[in-house]
């Protein structure tokens, strides 16, 4: 833990020692020293997190992966050892700012090529944020296996609170393995449905009238305990596939706190909106009556949410228990009295207020960019943006092109590439819009977003929907290439990795490359 001078007490979790909840983190933030050092091993196990046994794709062999915790301004160095026998990967750490730092971004064919088997890979960066975030193989479909672990970064808070209960992770889970139900049915647009909900990495699944000896029926609800009167802050977020939830807690409201990496002004609601990729701190006042409450996921179906599916929604439970001399063992029989949301969007933008402030100043300039479907020639369905869909090269990533040849480097169409670079032109304000890494496009509607001109690198922007991220609906931005710097030690790392799977994929790998690449 971080030297905070005795402050971040329950009573002044504002404060940061020397640093504070009104400190603009994009300017300013700790010098701490410190080094976090881990080591994530990929491998492929057994895992049963609903009490259903198959194949996972693993860090350190659990879903989800080890928890990496750091303090606000300390520097993380993480090594990443690729164990699998027949598939490369990456490590993605969501939305972190790699400020001036693109080569440890994580995205296979943009910012690096992916890590071959028997292969490490070693990122570095400081925590110039704090808040709530996981990290993920960004190599296709994989983070849909299980490869993906929390993070949290400590920091200060907008409100203040008694315990810290970590990360409450909402997942929806598949008992086919994503790669053949991805090859059967998703390539050619048709719904896959998935089989449960996970809370926390785990879940109960009947299966009293299932005949296949891999449904054991072992798996347990995820459960937390309350002590009357405190105040928990909870991190809520979703590492779904293809499932947008409203998480609400039976008989709470509760303070929202932050979004993504973003402090807010705290507003008080009975449930939040959170597509794929979001995070939200809430915190919880224990003053219900003592008993036991049910957590629900709040799973919104296709109605809503279309082209979503899932056999089981509505077992996507937890259990809230207050401390207490009889503490119950069954399950709660408190109702769900929050109503399913009539549309698919983000939380009310006018509760999502930035606690540092910051306008949107000088338009450099504005690019629309159309989405839409189509069908390719062989059948297969591909979102398109301005009628190209993303289909990299794991080899030749793009930051490897921009180092060789800077402004002047051409890509293939397919890469989707968009060039940005420094301008002035006049144009309207937008007076502390919420700012936040993963946002909701409406259906049938549009999103805007501004992006400050600050961080020179190539830099992947996708649907975080993980069928159509692998459909092509993602477009890269390069950014200032004449200005991308290396140390020539991570140069080397760089084009080692890239040699290294180049080697191994010549072989020739084992499988062909079947969508977009991340």
């Amino acid at each position: 833990m971080a030297n905070t001078s005795g402050c971040h007490t329950p009573t002044s979790r504002n404060c940061w020692g020397e640093y504070s909840i009104d400190t603009d983190y994009y300017t300013t933030f700790p010098e701490t020293g410190k080094t976090v050092e881990v080591w994530l091993s990929v491998e492929e196990t057994a895992c049963s997190p609903d009490g259903y046994e198959r194949t996972c794709m693993t860090f350190n062999g659990t879903v989800p992966g080890p928890l990496i915790t750091a303090d606000w301004g300390d520097d993380l160095v993480i090594h990443v050892t690729n164990n699998m026998k027949s598939n490369g990967t990456s490590v993605h750490w969501h939305g972190v700012r790699m400020l001036n730092n693109t080569q440890n971004d994580g995205v296979p064919g943009i910012s690096q090529c992916p890590i071959a088997p028997g292969e490490t890979y070693t990122y570095q960066f400081q925590c110039t944020q704090y808040g709530t975030s996981w990290y993920h193989s960004h190599f296709s479909l994989q983070y849909a296996e299980g490869l993906w672990g929390p993070m949290i970064l400590r920091g200060p808070a907008t409100a203040n609170y008694d315990e810290d209960l970590g990360t409450l992770v909402l997942q929806d889970w598949s008992h086919t393995p994503i790669f053949g139900a991805w090859a059967n049915k998703q390539e050619w647009g048709i719904t896959h449905e998935l089989d449960n909900i996970l809370i926390n990495g785990t879940n109960t699944f009947d299966c009293s009238d299932i005949s296949d000896p891999n449904c054991t029926g072992k798996g347990k609800k995820f459960e937390a305990t309350f002590q009357h009167g405190k105040k928990y802050l909870i991190r809520v977020f979703n590492v779904a596939i293809d499932s947008y939830f409203h998480f609400h807690i039976d008989g709470h409201n509760f303070t929202v706190v932050a979004m993504d990496f973003v402090p807010v002004e705290p507003y008080e609601t009975d449930r939040i909106m959170i597509s794929s990729g979001q995070r939200y701190d809430i915190i919880v006042d224990a003053t219900a009556e003592p008993g036991d409450y049910w957590l629900r996921s709040g799973w919104i179906p296709a109605s809503t949410c279309q082209g979503v599916a899932n056999s089981h929604p509505k077992d996507g439970t937890g259990i809230i228990r207050y401390e207490r001399k009889l503490m119950g063992t069954g399950n709660p029989t408190t109702t769900d009295t929050v109503d399913v949301p009539k549309a698919c969007q983000d939380e009310p933008l006018e509760h999502l207020v930035p606690h540092v402030k910051r306008d949107v100043g000088t338009i450099v300039d504005t690019i629309v960019e159309d989405v839409n479907v189509r069908f390719i020639h062989s059948g297969m369905f591909k979102w398109t943006i301005n009628s190209s869909y993303l289909d990299i090269d794991w080899a030749e990533p793009t930051l490897k092109k921009a180092l060789h040849e800077s402004s002047s480097a051409t890509f293939p169409s397919e890469y989707n590439v968009l060039p940005l670079n420094d301008g002035k032109t006049d144009s309207f304000q937008l007076h502390n819009p919420p700012r936040r890494d993963t946002a909701m496009l409406p259906p049938h509607g549009y999103l805007a977003v501004a992006i400050q001109l600050d961080n020179p690198g190539a830099w992947l922007v996708h649907c975080h929907i993980a069928w159509h991220a692998s459909m092509g609906l993602a477009l890269e931005i390069l950014e200032s290439a004449d200005s991308i710097s290396i140390s020539s030690a991570e140069r080397k790392a760089f084009d080692d990795t890239c040699k290294a799977w180049t080697s191994w994929w010549n072989t020739p790998a084992p499988w062909p490359k079947e969508d977009s690449g991340v």
